[in-house]
């Protein structure tokens, strides 16, 4: 029997990155999504393109061999494929591994204890989101306690870092896929330390994962956040737009010259080749024939201010060994200024969050600070403007 990968999420990143790598290494890909039409077209479909855009040009390649289940109305057929798969990965937000959880449970729990574990990778943005998703699925109304002693023999969890933009695609690309040619796909190699790691190409497997994470996270992330709430506040079109504007270029640098003074002291990686990293992610976000619309990379504002995401996170490790970082606060501030954008309900509801709430509240609320901590009111302050000027 082949070898099968069952991924929860068809979106853009499924189709275009994760089910890319699984297919290319041999896998049969299962998808599994809640949206009835996306599902009857990789039904009725036999293919799509992955088209991978570079300056140098572009490149494109087939994905076959996959099929489609509706997790919504078919959850009986989702729990059978993940007794015998190999793998489960997932790109459906942070904010949904709660709901694909207790389908997950059920699968694993199914699976004979003599079969070699499943291996489970979350592919979001987002610290430990493995770790999180495995935390629902080993939730008491999910996995019964008398089930955990021996769960390890039925799924490993592994930690990933993933890597690529994928920008929005166009109206007609069906199920075809455009995204950047540079891709980086880092996973936690130590849960498979008495078993091999999942046969992945493409896959870089590591033993201490949390330095590529907060590299990605504080580098691309940020800058990539940076450049469009900057650019939405200046009416900027796209990011590429924003970036031609060396005012919004010059924060985005001061805020990844911050960042980087993170992750060079944390993580003992060079400052020469973190600031190559800067100038590479920069080129990257930048990239012309990536349009990226700054209401779509700006989306979820509620997240991206959270407390361990991309602005509030940096910061607060900043402040703690009083260091700089007011170009994070700069673009934190424009984060908050991202309100009632068409299409996001974060940002209608950041907006009432605003309105209703004073200003250390908000901070509370929203970035997770208590007021004991150095960074809390500074925040406070960006808060308030933001709140004088609405």
């Amino acid at each position: 029997m082949g070898k099968k990968a069952v991924h929860f999420g068809a979106g853009n990143i499924g189709r275009g990155f994760v089910a890319e790598f699984l297919h290319n290494s041999g896998y049969e890909v299962v998808f599994c999504d809640v949206m009835d039409s996306l599902i009857a077209d990789l039904q009725n479909s036999k293919s799509y393109k992955v088209i991978q855009v570079g300056a140098e040009g572009n490149s494109e390649s087939v994905i076959t061999n996959y099929r489609a289940i509706n997790s919504k109305t078919h959850e009986a057929d989702v729990i059978k494929e993940i007794t015998t798969a190999d793998v489960v990965t997932c790109s459906v937000g942070p904010n949904i591994l709660k709901f694909i959880a207790p389908v997950i449970a059920k699968g694993v729990d199914a699976r004979p204890n003599d079969a070699t574990p499943i291996a489970v990778i979350a592919c979001e943005n987002a610290i430990g989101a493995t770790d999180t998703l495995a935390e629902h699925i080993k939730d008491p109304k999910h996995t019964p306690d008398h089930r955990l002693e021996d769960h390890h023999e039925r799924a490993r969890y592994a930690n990933s870092a993933i890597d690529r933009i994928v920008p929005a695609q166009e109206a007609d690309a069906g199920l075809d896929v455009k995204l950047e040619k540079f891709y980086e796909w880092v996973v936690d190699a130590t849960p498979f330390k008495d078993h091999d790691v999942p046969s992945i190409e493409g896959i870089k497997w590591v033993d201490d994962l949390i330095p590529y994470i907060e590299r990605k996270l504080f580098t691309v992330n940020t800058g990539h956040a940076a450049a469009a709430y900057h650019g939405y506040y200046h009416k900027k079109t796209t990011v590429y737009d924003a970036l031609q504007d060396p005012a919004i270029l010059d924060e985005v640098r001061k805020a990844l010259a911050e960042t980087s003074t993170l992750i060079v002291g944390k993580h003992g990686i060079e400052e020469g080749e973190q600031k190559s990293y800067v100038e590479k992610i920069i080129t990257r976000i930048g990239n012309p024939h990536l349009e990226d619309a700054v209401e779509r990379v700006g989306r979820a504002p509620l997240r991206k201010l959270s407390r361990k995401e991309r602005f509030i996170g940096p910061a607060a490790e900043l402040a703690e060994e009083g260091k700089e970082f007011g170009a994070l606060l700069d673009a934190a501030e424009m984060a908050f200024r991202f309100q009632n954008v068409d299409g996001d309900e974060e940002s209608t509801e950041l907006a009432k969050i605003l309105k209703e709430n004073k200003a250390d509240a908000v901070v509370e609320k929203v970035c997770g600070l208590e007021p004991s901590h150095p960074l809390f009111s500074h925040v406070v302050k960006i808060v308030e403007k933001v709140q004088a000027e609405a």
